[in-house]
């Protein structure tokens, strides 16, 4: 059985958070941002960690593979959770469990602990699935793509933001404070720790599992399916062979974009001879790409299957993975900043969009499995970046590296297309579709009658003298 009541318009109430779906949105994409800052806050410090504990080029690949290796466990199994105990407590307890080792990596003393906490932390980066899901359950079909869309890429920001921020920060605690540049980047990873921690107290309070009520009463109620039936769907999402391509598309995507988040300042520094502040400020410039691009790519996915229904969101998908790599090879050849800088923002572009026509299908896979689903293809992203990451342990050069993945991509782009609904999909999918819409326009018919009933009883007032004079 299918949840109710889900929000058929985002921007016409973007604002009106006395409404659970609208409120749910903002909460959920601010904790993925958190969790996204949290995840590579660390990245833009790397020169000055690699120099105090001695770090070699070999140490910093493990320390990349590492940070996104723990979230493809985590991911799959979040899902599962979702499906079982809900978003809400789910995304809290992952945020109060995960600022612990945020904080606990100022501990690290040596390759060995940097590498224990850096791994425990990409546990965080199971936040996404959750993000996911949570605003799936929200949003109805004809709003569902760029509302994940929009969610996921505005917490994929915090990848950006953290580029800047994070060396600022350590500027204040070492120029502003006076504190080592060891104490520094420490200092600053327990303050964001304590940001994340206080999130998921506030995720808590602030949002419900669906539109109707949390899980637990849903249930109780009987308008959703037990506790007991959650492995059997995961299980049977897992045969569906479209779930492990949009695990391989995503990883030519996102994992593509958690490389970049990690090996950005370090490329600028050492290949453009940038401070570490101009290159946090470069490097930035890829993840801030996510204030819009993302959206783009979820609210050309609705538009496209409003066109031509489901298969019309898989060629978007197809669309925006080919001009990925495409741009990706052409910056891997940039060795000069005015053309480097350029062609990362167009490679941010098409990625990011890539991102957010990917969830602009997820949500019509399996619905009853839509956390396994969720789950599984956001692991692909960070198998992706596992993989990615071994050519950034010093074997080749990076802007070769660069390139590899870009031909990479541009071949993963071909697999979209085996992305199929059946007929009997595409019909119903058309007929919500529509249903949502329909929904749309009463519910702007039923404001407008509204506004011109108050308007006709305020003339009414003032003609019969009952309205103060102005």
């Amino acid at each position: 059985m299918e949840l109710q009541n889900k929000a058929t318009a985002l921007w016409s109430n973007f604002f009106n958070v006395k409404m659970v779906q609208i409120r749910t949105f903002h909460m959920t994409w601010f904790a993925f941002f958190s969790c996204f800052f949290a995840w590579f806050g660390i990245a833009p410090l790397m020169s000055v960690v690699r120099d105090e504990l001695q770090l070699t080029p070999n140490q910093i690949g493990w320390a990349i593979i590492g940070s996104v290796s723990m979230t493809i466990f985590a991911r799959l199994f979040i899902g599962w959770l979702c499906d079982r105990i809900g978003p809400r407590k789910s995304y809290t307890w992952l945020l109060l469990i995960g600022s612990l080792p945020v904080m606990g990596i100022g501990l690290a003393q040596s390759f060995e602990t940097f590498l224990l906490f850096r791994v425990l932390i990409g546990g965080i980066g199971a936040a996404f699935v959750i993000t996911q899901y949570h605003t799936s359950v929200m949003f109805a079909p004809n709003v569902v793509g760029q509302a994940n869309a929009t969610s996921a890429g505005w917490g994929n920001l915090g990848g950006g933001v953290t580029q800047f921020v994070m060396p600022l920060l350590f500027s204040v605690m070492v120029i502003g404070f006076g504190f080592s540049d060891a104490v520094g980047w420490r200092l600053s990873m327990v303050v964001v720790g304590i940001i994340i921690f206080l999130t998921g107290i506030a995720y808590y309070f602030l949002t419900q599992d669906a539109p109707d009520g949390n899980f637990d009463d849903l249930r109780a109620q009987g308008k959703m399916e037990e506790k007991q039936k959650v492995t059997g769907n995961y299980m049977q999402a897992l045969k569906d062979p479209r779930v492990w391509v949009l695990f391989v598309i995503y990883g030519a995507c996102f994992g593509i974009e958690l490389t970049v988040n990690n090996v950005a300042a370090l490329y600028f520094m050492d290949y453009f001879d940038l401070s570490l502040v101009t290159a946090g400020f470069v490097a930035a410039s890829f993840g801030l790409m996510n204030l819009f691009a993302r959206t783009l790519g979820g609210l050309f996915g609705d538009n496209f299957g409003s066109l031509w229904g489901l298969k019309g969101r898989a060629f978007w998908l197809f669309i925006c993975l080919f001009f990925e790599g495409c741009a990706l090879m052409v910056f891997s050849q940039m060795h000069v900043l005015f053309l480097a800088l350029p062609s990362l923002i167009v490679f941010s572009l098409f990625t990011q969009m890539a991102e957010g026509a990917t969830y602009s299908v997820v949500p019509f896979i399996n619905k009853k499995a839509l956390g396994a689903v969720a789950g599984v293809v956001g692991a692909g992203g960070n198998a992706g970046a596992v993989l990615a990451g071994f050519l950034f342990k010093n074997v080749i050069d990076w802007s070769q590296a660069f390139f590899i993945l870009g031909v990479v991509v541009t071949c993963a782009s071909f697999l979209a297309f085996l992305v199929r609904f059946s007929t009997r999909q595409e019909d119903e999918e058309r007929a919500n579709f529509a249903a949502a819409n329909i929904d749309t326009l009463r519910a702007r018919a039923e404001k407008a009658n509204a506004a011109l009933e108050e308007g006709l009883s305020a003339i009414a007032r003032k003609e019969n003298g009952t309205q103060p004079a102005e």
